[in-house]
């Protein structure tokens, strides 16, 4: 099963619409994402998580590849939530089911990262896709270095995060009970709340990249563009 999570309002773009609505190599990144889900073997179910009053244009868009488009939250953690309350709401068939989640902003995940997901969440209960970091990263404090981690150690997430349906509704049921906490990523919800499950890394790769701003827009067009896999 897999969640694309669309139901951000993308304001750090500054489009007019979504930024997964936005038009990549003629499609929208909402349609780039679903499709690489959709044929993909070992996913059964795409959902998509949509910002409310856009569902009937995302469904529209998606087509039957989609089997339910939900409203999002104000948070990425809340539409998390709205869709994991949607899969245990409706009596999924058993708590070991697999999800798999991703941003709709990473419109070029390849079925190579998606295969590699659906074999580790076989044999594991939560897995992360990351690529190791190419630069040195500091901690700072009011602007001022204050450590260097190694480098090797370092790595960049990426989606889709994949989780037993069990463990990461459970993660966030307890995220949800912590007003002093805002999650970013899922990943992190599990390793602050669920410490004792470890989180397999599945490599990712410098082609599934983010759109967050403008410029990001240009780069996955040349990106597409190249043919590369």
């Amino acid at each position: 099963m897999a969640v694309v999570l669309g139901g951000g309002a993308g304001n750090r773009f500054g489009a007019a619409l979504p930024k997964q609505l936005l038009t990549l190599g003629g499609k929208t990144l909402v349609e780039h994402c679903v499709a690489a889900f959709g044929q993909a073997p070992g996913v059964d179910e795409v959902l998509l998580v949509m910002p409310p009053g856009y569902a009937q244009e995302a469904a529209g868009l998606a087509g039957s590849q989609v089997s339910a488009v939900i409203a999002g939250g104000v948070t990425r953690s809340d539409s998390v939530r709205n869709a994991l309350a949607h899969l245990t709401g409706k009596g999924e068939p058993s708590q070991a089911t697999g999800v798999l989640l991703h941003d709709a902003a990473r419109p070029l995940v390849s079925q190579r990262i998606i295969a590699d997901c659906v074999e580790a969440l076989a044999k594991y209960d939560a897995v992360g896709t990351a690529v190791p970091s190419s630069d040195t990263i500091v901690v700072a404090h009011d602007g001022v270095m204050s450590h260097v981690p190694p480098r090797e150690t370092l790595h960049r997430c990426q989606t889709p995060q994949c989780f037993r349906l069990s463990v990461i509704a459970r993660a966030h049921e307890l995220a949800a009970a912590d007003p002093g906490y805002t999650p970013t990523d899922d990943c992190g919800v599990v390793l602050r709340y669920l410490p004792d499950v470890p989180v397999h890394i599945v490599q990712g790769s410098e082609r599934n990249i983010k759109v967050t701003y403008p410029h990001d827009l240009a780069i996955a067009e040349a990106l597409l563009g190249s043919g590369e896999p």
